[in-house]
């Protein structure tokens, strides 16, 4: 008999059958049982705890299966996160850093203090830059006033003026006509008196005039010198009087032209206005990029998280651009590089856990959130060429992104690069 059998049936195996004497002694035992003295029906207390194993072994084993079945885990993910660098956008000295490693922000929160008497200086300039503009911008609208308002008056007044001047040289046009005349009619009368003069010279040798006559006819003859005199003389003011109200004349006519240039020039001065306006709207964005450039002067968080990699003391110059800390978010998800044969009943919005290997005893929960269009290796930095060489069929993973539901936990704090194991539930 087996070891098996002798640990079921014990007394079986060693009881032997009695002899013919002992079959006749009598006994005050009972009589025994029919059937072995060992039966297995007398231990029911192993027979149920085997049973109760075997259960329990097929039930876990199912569970197992359907578990199995119906999820699906890596240990090839990652937490990540969009880490933000923080950097100055003007060159100056830093005056204070309010932050040390690691330390936990707010949005918002002042980080670093630099040096801001250059910006001050500069907004300063261009505020004056401004206020002078429109200063400038108030005289130009004024003189577009003033000039639109005595344009009118001005032309009415340059139209009196030419229409007075031409009047004028017209009377002395008249006036020169007429001393013209005079003088003709002297020198014609001047001319007679003088041949009379002549012949009454010729008679008074031969005694046919009298004396008396011949001096009347050269005092005529001298007056009618003198009054030719006169009129050339009052010709010439005539001719004077003629070119002055002449050039009186192109005098109005120039004003009058002048003051039709009005509407071009209240149009200059219009476009001088415009252009101070202009200048103002220039000088207002240098103000605002001023205003700005001090306000960079602290650098401030973009977003909270905990400060990283400082790379930044009082007293250093920094350049626009400089990374001088980087900013790790408290809203983190996590990459799991899953096979390809593991993504057949993924979908986006399934049920995941995720335990992180730097706390075993923290299950955080999540979804999947996406699964990336192509491999890992597709988007490297040197993909593999399958079409050269020969080829050898490599299961590939691809990115699925597990966005965590959980709220931030200070007690447990997750940062980019930290290993973890999701696991998603597919049904």
């Amino acid at each position: 008999m087996s070891e098996k059998g002798r640990q079921i049936l014990p007394g079986l195996a060693e009881r032997r059958a009695p002899a013919d004497g002992d079959r006749a002694a009598p006994r005050g035992d009972l009589p025994a049982p029919p059937g072995p003295a060992g039966a297995w029906y007398r231990r029911p207390l192993p027979v149920a705890a085997a049973v109760a194993t075997v259960a329990v072994l097929l039930l876990g084993s199912l569970w197992w299966y359907r578990y199995a079945v119906t999820h699906e885990s890596t240990d090839d993910a990652f937490i990540a996160a969009d880490v933000v660098s923080v950097s100055p956008k003007v060159a100056s000295y830093v005056a204070q850093v309010l932050v040390g490693d690691n330390q936990l922000v707010r949005a918002g929160q002042v980080l670093v203090e630099l040096d801001p008497r250059d910006f001050d200086a500069r907004l300063a300039q261009a505020r004056a830059n401004l206020q002078a503009a429109r200063a400038r911008y108030h005289a130009a609208t004024i003189n577009v006033q003033v000039i639109g308002t005595t344009s009118a008056a001005t032309v009415q007044e340059a139209e009196a003026g030419v229409q007075a001047a031409e009047q004028q040289a017209e009377g002395a046009r008249s006036r020169l006509a007429q001393a013209r005349a005079a003088v003709a009619a002297a020198a014609a009368e001047a001319a007679r008196a003088a041949a009379e003069g002549a012949r009454y010279d010729r008679l008074i040798q031969f005694h046919a005039v009298s004396q008396s006559e011949r001096d009347r006819a050269v005092a005529l003859s001298r007056t009618t010198a003198a009054d030719l005199e006169a009129a050339q003389r009052g010709e010439q003011a005539a001719a004077d009087a003629i070119r002055q109200a002449e050039a009186q004349l192109g005098q109005a006519r120039a004003h009058l032209a002048s003051a039709k240039a009005a509407p071009e020039e209240v149009a200059y001065s219009r476009a001088q206005a415009d252009q101070a306006a202009a200048e103002i709207t220039q000088l207002e964005a240098a103000v605002q990029q001023a205003e700005l450039n001090r306000s960079y002067a602290s650098i401030l968080a973009p977003e909270a998280g905990r400060i990283t990699k400082k790379n930044v003391e009082p007293g250093d110059y920094v350049q626009v651009g400089q990374p001088l800390f980087a900013i790790v978010p408290e809203h983190v998800w996590v990459v799991a590089n899953f096979k390809e044969n593991q993504l057949a009943h993924m979908r986006p919005g399934q049920p995941a856990t995720v335990t992180v290997d730097a706390y075993p005893d923290r299950v955080f929960r999540g979804h999947v959130d996406s699964i990336q269009a192509g491999s890992g290796a597709a988007f490297s930095l040197l993909p593999p060429e399958n079409a050269t060489g020969n080829y050898v069929k490599v299961v590939q993973r691809v990115p699925v992104k597990i966005v965590l539901d959980d709220s931030p936990d200070p007690v447990h704090p997750l940062g980019p690069g930290m290993s973890v194991v999701p696991t998603v539930a597919l049904r």
